[in-house]
């Protein structure tokens, strides 16, 4: 069963990020996930979640999505990440 992960990210240091953003996106392959949605406008349509930039990824199952998260090449991005960005991460299995 695909899983997702789903962030919510707001840029405190935009110049910051960018390592993050020329580095994950190979990790994220090699662990067979993709993006679905990296930033781009959007709407809130009901209820008082307000995100800033929303991120989708979808990869084969749970299990893939975990060793992304684990993968010691990620570690020092995600450092990054912390340092630059306030995130919110959602992992849901899905269709």
């Amino acid at each position: 069963m695909a899983a997702y992960l789903i962030g919510d990210v707001k840029l405190k240091d935009p110049e910051g990020y960018k390592p993050y953003q020329a580095g994950v996106p190979e990790l994220i392959r090699r662990h067979g996930g993709e993006y679905l949605v990296r930033g781009g406008s959007h709407e809130v349509i009901e209820g008082a979640w307000q995100p800033i930039r929303i991120v989708v990824l979808r990869f084969p199952d749970r299990a893939a999505a975990q060793a992304f998260l684990d993968d010691p090449e990620y570690q020092p991005f995600k450092e990054i990440r912390r340092r630059v960005a306030q995130t919110d991460l959602v992992l849901v299995e899905g269709m």
